[in-house]
Parts: structure tokens; sequence; C-alpha cells
């Protein structure tokens, strides 16, 4: 049994020793073949070797078995030996033609810059020993074909260099194919160098960053560089493939809206791939051809935004205003949309017409010839804005008003190429016309405002508050008060901190002065708008210059400052009525409501209700305790 034993250790010790030789052994790969490569391009064959013993870095060595030499070994080029190469690659090896250039110690590959038909045949590559043992295999080889170059490429019409104005759409063709008997696929790739860097290479200037513009890869997917993500997204790049003649695919690159940065040097690059055994793909051929150099002239040089009156308008309020905004320099070839708007900044509460204030916005006309009006929706039935030819725009507004003077400028955003913009299409250029000074002449208007609160019974909770408004508008022509009724609550006396009041001499500091609320209005016309919801109100006018306002059942919300606020209107030739500017605001008036009888005696009659109750309550708690006491002691007796 023992004997048995020792027998499978011995057989087992065995095994696992030729295991491990095994697995450590010395193995030299290379693709698997046969490989196709293309006459007059780079080959490039990877050799690997591992499981050896010695120094990291090994030594290589490449053979070549011909197809036409009968099998013969001829040597190509070595790591250790510079004498190493046979006399058919002894000039290619010393002009580089053909190296070996190493990856780490144990990879290198072997480089051919230039393919020969004569260079068909199987490739060895061998690694001299540097283990202990000779184990394992110390070569590989594999086979090549060379294929004839059949890549063709072209282009049927070139870039003249002549500029090309920003926005235009450029167009660019080439054609190309492949006539190879075995399986290979074709990719084209359109690209952009810059146009100094491109001519820097020529010149012995610095090599020129390449910028990938679209492609269609082998597998016949479209995609685009990463500068031109978004414009390939927005659909302003596309890339089509069309049948060709002659055995040539065409494919033709459009650009839409061309801008500056896209000046520079183009060409059309033709690639030919091949499905290798390991399932990798590998490019064996590749052409290049120059389309021409583009020059994107600049918008910003010849557009001009010119608005008509020039300088100084003065007008009659009440008169039509009539601007007009051209806009030069816009390129005949190039569809651009255009966003026109008319700008106003000033009024006539300015010192100067156009003296600062904020630029607000009167009108506009979108690309696609839709009218908004700004802020004054009024103007919308007031006025209009047309476009009366190419490139000329007109604002007319059919009755001036005081606050339609100031100065006004017309500004134009230019999307160049683009018809129809998006909400998220950015905008070429803008450029604003000179400024056009509006004044309009006004007549003398006065206005006065007196508030007072008529003689009667003192105010008491839920009684009717009756305030009456003297609002006069002296001027020339027609003309109506616009009233509007305002409420302060009544300040309270405030005394400095830590001060308390000694006598009825005492002088406060000012009290603190809070924001009115707008009680009610009565516009011009007659139309009254109530803003308070605490109680009901009403406003009316009783004459033509008294306008009342009532508070019917009021409550200790209501009481306060009350004061009216007068705003004169004016009337135009043509019936349209108008904010004049001016403006007066009366005395205040102090509205205090009293407590009512019923509500004096209501605090009293409680008080006593609630003593009696106590008291009764009192007097009965007591009562029981004592009977109870007296119980108790009755019962003990006993």
């Amino acid at each position: 049994m023992r004997t048995m034993m020792a027998s499978m250790k011995t057989a087992l010790f065995v095994f696992l020793h030729w295991v491990l030789q095994y697995a450590v052994c010395r193995d030299v790969t290379l693709p698997i073949g046969p490989l196709y490569r293309v006459a007059g391009f780079p080959l490039s064959l990877p050799c690997v070797v591992s499981g050896f013993e010695g120094p990291r870095t090994q030594e290589f060595e490449w053979f070549l078995y011909r197809d036409d030499a009968g099998g013969r070994q001829m040597g190509v080029v070595s790591t250790r030996d510079k004498g190493f190469p046979y006399a058919p690659f002894q000039a290619r090896v010393r002009n580089g033609e053909v190296r070996v250039e190493r990856d780490s110690g144990d990879k290198v590959r072997l480089v051919i810059q230039r393919l020969r038909a004569e260079d068909q045949g199987k490739y060895e590559c061998y690694t001299p020993s540097t283990d202990s043992n000779y184990q394992g295999n110390y070569s590989a080889s594999v086979t090549v074909k060379v294929i004839p170059d059949t890549l063709q490429i072209s282009y049927s019409r070139s870039l003249t260099g002549q500029p090309v104005p920003e926005g235009a759409e450029l167009t660019l063709t080439c054609s190309a194919g492949i006539q190879s008997e075995q399986l290979t696929h074709l990719s084209i790739m359109f690209g952009k160098r810059s146009g100094e860097e491109g001519l820097g290479k020529e010149a012995g200037g610095e090599v020129s960053t390449v910028r990938e513009i679209i492609s269609i890869d082998k597998l016949l997917g479209v995609s685009s560089g990463l500068l031109y993500k978004k414009r390939y997204d927005d659909g302003e790049i596309t890339l089509e493939k069309r049948n060709g003649e002659a055995g040539l695919d065409v494919y033709v690159m459009k650009m839409r809206a061309v801008q500056p940065d896209d000046t520079g040097s183009y060409f059309c690059e033709a690639s030919q791939w091949i499905l290798d055994r390991d399932r990798s793909w590998q490019k064996i051929a590749q052409r290049t051809m120059d389309i021409g150099n583009l020059t994107v002239q600049q918008l910003a040089e010849s557009l001009s935004v010119t608005s008509s009156p020039r300088g100084e308008v003065t007008l009659q309020v009440g008169s039509p205003l009539i601007l007009t905004c051209e806009v030069l320099g816009l390129p005949s070839e190039v569809n651009s949309g255009l966003l026109v708007q008319w700008m106003r900044r000033g009024s006539v509460s300015s010192d100067v017409a156009g003296a600062g204030g904020v630029e607000v916005e009167v009108a506009q006309m979108s690309p696609d010839g839709i009218v908004s009006w700004g802020d004054d929706l009024s103007r919308a039935s007031g006025g209009s804005m047309e476009k009366v030819a190419e490139g000329r725009y007109s604002l007319k507004l059919f009755s001036a008003r005081p606050l339609d003077s100031g100065m006004y400028r017309c500004v134009v955003s230019v999307y160049a190429g683009r018809t129809n913009p998006g909400p998220s299409t950015p905008v070429t250029l803008t450029q604003k016309s000179e400024g056009v000074t509006v004044n309009l002449k006004t007549k003398d208007v006065l206005v006065s405002a007196v508030a007072q609160l008529p003689r009667g019974p003192l105010l008491k909770r839920g009684s009717t508050i009756t305030l009456i408004c003297n609002a006069t508008v002296t001027t020339t022509g027609p003309a109506q008060a616009q009233v509007q009724w305002l409420r302060w609550p009544i300040p309270e006396p405030v005394f400095k901190k830590g001060q308390r009041p000694k006598s009825d001499d005492t002088v406060p500091e000012p009290p603190v002065v809070e924001k009115p609320m707008l009680v009610a209005v009565l516009t011009y016309d007659g139309v009254a708008k109530i803003y308070t919801n605490s109680s009901e109100v009403s406003v009316d006018r009783l004459s033509a210059v008294s306008y009342r306002l009532r508070v019917h059942t009021a409550t200790i919300d209501d009481q306060g400052m009350y004061a009216c606020h007068a705003e004169a209107w004016g009337q135009d030739p043509h019936g349209g009525w108008y904010d004049t500017g001016a403006k007066a605001e009366s005395n205040a008036v102090n509205v205090y409501l009293y407590a009512r009888a019923a509500d004096l005696l209501l605090i009293p009659l409680v008080v006593g209700v609630s003593s009696a109750l106590f008291v009764g309550i009192v007097i009965i708690a007591t009562v029981t305790c004592c009977f109870m006491k007296q119980l108790a002691r009755q019962r003990a007796q006993k």
C-alpha cells in the first residue's frame, strides 16, 4: 500500500513539474494570417514574446520567405545586428523605410513604410534564447499578401479662393472608390486645416492641426467632428453618398451658413479598410485630396443700419410719428432672417428728451414677419410696423402722445443664412442705428386737487365714510381728470428708546411713513376700478370737478389718512386720449371711527355677568364646604 502511495506522489510531482514547465515556456506570437495589405502603403507587424527567462528586453530578428524565391530564407532586420539584413533590404533598412519599432521590452513591430509587390511572402519573427533550458517556441510566422493599389479619389470642382459671404452655403464634392478582389470597405472624411497653418507644412513650418468636420465610416455610419457636433445635430452640416460613374461613388458635404471660423484649407480623405482574421479592422490604404482654400467675409464688414428722419423731430401732440429703418450691406446671395426692433430711451419726464432712463422696446418684427408691441399694448391699435421694401422697415404711431417722446433707435439682429431661426439659434450680428430724438409740444396744463370730509355726525364703526375730491384741470382744448384714492395708516407717535413721556408737551420722533394702499380709481372715461376687498367701496363723479369716494359699512381697517391724486388727460385732434403727464396730490384727511353705543355697553355687561357668576360660585362652594364639615362632626358624636 505504501509503495502504491509513493508511486502516485511521484507521478503527481512529475505531472505538476511538466505543467509548470509548459506554463512558463517561451512563446512568440504574431497576428493570425493571411494578412492582406496594399502596395505602396505601410505594413506593421507586431511580435510579442512571453514566458522567457533572462533580461526583460529581448532581441528580435525578422526573416522573409518570398513566394518568388522558392521558400529561401532572407534576413530582413534585427534589433541586435546591424549587418543582419540581406542585400534586397540593406538600403531600405539604412534609410529607415524598413525598421523595427520597440513598444516594450517584449514587444516590437516590423514596419515597412512602402510595401512592394516583392515583399509578399511568409514573415518569421525569431527571438534568440536567453532561457536556461531550450523549451517552447522561439519563432512565429505569418503570411502577408500584397494586393494592388486600386483606391481612387477626385473632386468635381475646387474652391476658387474668392471670399464667400458669411451665412452662405458651402457644398463640397468628393468622388472615391476601390476595385479590389478582396472584400474591403471605404470610409470618407471631410476635414479642414486653418488658413495659416495649412501653408506652414509646405513652407517648412509646423504641421497644421487637422479638424474633422464630418465622415462616413467603413460601416456607412455618419458622424461629425467634436467641434462641429452641435451644427451637425442642428442639421446645418450633412453628408450624402450618391452613385457615381466608373465605379466611383460621389460624396457631397453641405455646410449651411458658413461662419468666420470656417475659413481654412479643405480636403477630402478616403481610407480603405479590411477585416483581419482576428476580427479587427485595419486601415490598409489612405489618400487625401486638397479641395482648396475658403475665406469667409464677415458680415460686420459690410452691414450698416440707418434710421430716418435723422437728428431731431418736433411734433404736436396728436400728430402722426413715422420712422424708417434701412438695412444695407446684406449679401444678395445669402437668405438671412432679420429681427428688427424699435427701442426708445427717455420720456417727457426727462429734462432732455432721450437723456438717461431705461431703453424699452416699442415694437418688433420677427424674421417670419410677426409684429409684437412692447409693454404698451395699447399701441397695437394705435400704430403699425411694416416691411415697406427689401431691407426697409417703418414704424408709425398714428397719434403721438407726450410719453412717446425720447430717443429712438432701430436695432437689427441678423441670422445669416437662416430664414426661419429657432429659439436657440444664435444671432450672427446685431447692429443699432443712430438715435432719432422725438420732441412733442404739449399744452400748458395745470392740475389741482383738494380732499375734504363733509361735516356730519361722528363716524362710527359700521357707518359709511364719504370723502370728496375737488380736482380741476386748466388747459386749452378737451381735458379730463383721472382720480385715484389712496389710504395711509394713522401714524402713532414714536419715542426714543428708553425715553418715557413726562408731559403733554413731549415731542415724539417723526412717524414712520408707510406705503399707501390704492383704494379706488375713477378713470378719465368714467370707469370705476376698486382695489380693496375689506369693505364695499364705490366711487362716482358728482360734477365736472367733484369726485366722491364712499366706504360702506366701514370697519376698523378702513380708518386712516385719505388723499386723492389727480392726473390730467387730454384729447388729440383724432379723438384719442393721452396722459399729459400733469398731476396733483391733495391734502390728507384723517378718518377715525368711534365705537358704537352698543359696543360701549357690551363691555360692562360682560364684566358684570362674569363677576356675578364668580361670586355665586364662591358662595355656593363655601356653604357646601361648611355643611359637609358640620355633618361630619354630628356623625362623629354619635
